[in-house]
């Protein structure tokens, strides 16, 4: 989730189809799709890019029906960090939990002469809110996969606990079972 123009179709396809796209093409909602491999376990990873937060009006079904989060900003736009701030109480708030899976990404890192907000920033920030921080470039594929897979692992520890055994499952069970582990980048 993010504002407009911070990366978050551009982060997507880095991570979904290893390409880079330069041209800024606002996106209304796209789906995305991949299988990956997290610790030995198969993942179907369904992410969802929606417009920025300027289009709020759907903002609040997408964050209910979502378990993990990439909050985004643009190290060269304070405004977009500011953003990140308030996208962040709101989760909690409709999720009324603070514990939910989140990533705080400052994108572009590879505009550093153009940067604007410093990484101690977004470290603090994460630090705060007790999640993972990490900059990131598309363009350069720094940090991509990184974002993903740590969100990933965040949800299924919040699934299963330290400590709480896997239920038992049957040979059948194994076979119907479908392993789907859902990420928002709005």
């Amino acid at each position: 989730m993010g504002s407009a123009d911070v990366g978050k179709t551009c982060l997507a396809n880095s991570f979904v189809q290893n390409i880079f796209i330069d041209k800024y093409d606002p996106t209304i909602e796209d789906c995305y799709v991949k299988k990956i491999e997290i610790d030995g376990e198969q993942c179907q990873l369904e992410i969802l890019d929606t417009a920025g937060t300027d289009l709020s009006a759907m903002r609040d079904i997408y964050i209910n029906n979502r378990e993990g989060f990439i909050l985004v900003y643009c190290i060269t736009s304070q405004a977009t960090y500011n953003d990140v701030m308030e996208l962040k109480d709101r989760i909690y708030h409709i999720k009324k939990t603070i514990n939910v899976p989140m990533v705080i990404v400052g994108t572009k890192s590879d505009l550093d002469d153009e940067r604007v907000v410093g990484k101690e920033s977004g470290q603090q920030l994460a630090k705060k809110y007790q999640c993972t921080f990490l900059e990131a470039s598309s363009k350069m594929n720094i940090n991509v996969n990184e974002i993903f897979f740590d969100l990933v692992r965040q949800m299924n520890r919040q699934r299963f606990p330290l400590g709480q055994q896997l239920p038992a499952f049957t040979r059948d069970d194994a076979c119907k079972m479908k392993k789907t582990s859902t990420c928002n980048i709005t």
